[in-house]
């Protein structure tokens, strides 16, 4: 499960504002089937963004600096698809979270900047870059 704070909160009834409550949610997430829950932090207040994964054989933090702009629109979409994608080549859950986190924080970095609302990601980033 890849759930933001918000939809935390509907699924466990636990308030996320912050990381002890991405914790707690994160684990009732665990305890109610999940195999693996990744608590995403850009709902949560802060200076830094902090996700946090979380799995039977325990947890893994990834942080990283916000990023201010309106360009997110697809965001949680893209990270679950990016996880999907490392697991179906592979990766173990850890490395596929890694790598699709790397991967959308420099997709929000490159938003193209398009539209007058929320924004789209630059999904095509690392095709550019060959």
């Amino acid at each position: 499960l890849t759930p933001n704070a918000p939809e935390a909160e509907a699924l466990t009834g636990i308030p996320v504002t912050d990381l002890d409550g991405q914790r707690r949610a994160g684990e009732a997430l665990l305890t109610m089937g999940a195999g693996a829950v990744l608590m995403k932090g850009g709902h949560v207040d802060g200076e830094r963004v902090l996700d946090l994964l979380l799995t039977g054989r325990g947890e893994t933090m990834l942080e990283g600096e916000r990023v201010e702009t309106r360009h997110t629109h697809g965001t949680g979409c893209t990270l679950a698809s990016a996880c999907a994608a490392g697991l179906a080549q592979g990766q173990t859950m850890e490395a596929a979270v890694a790598s699709a986190w790397a991967y959308v924080a420099e997709a929000i970095r490159r938003a193209p900047g398009l539209g007058q609302g929320h924004g789209p990601l630059d999904h095509a980033w690392p095709v550019r870059d060959r």
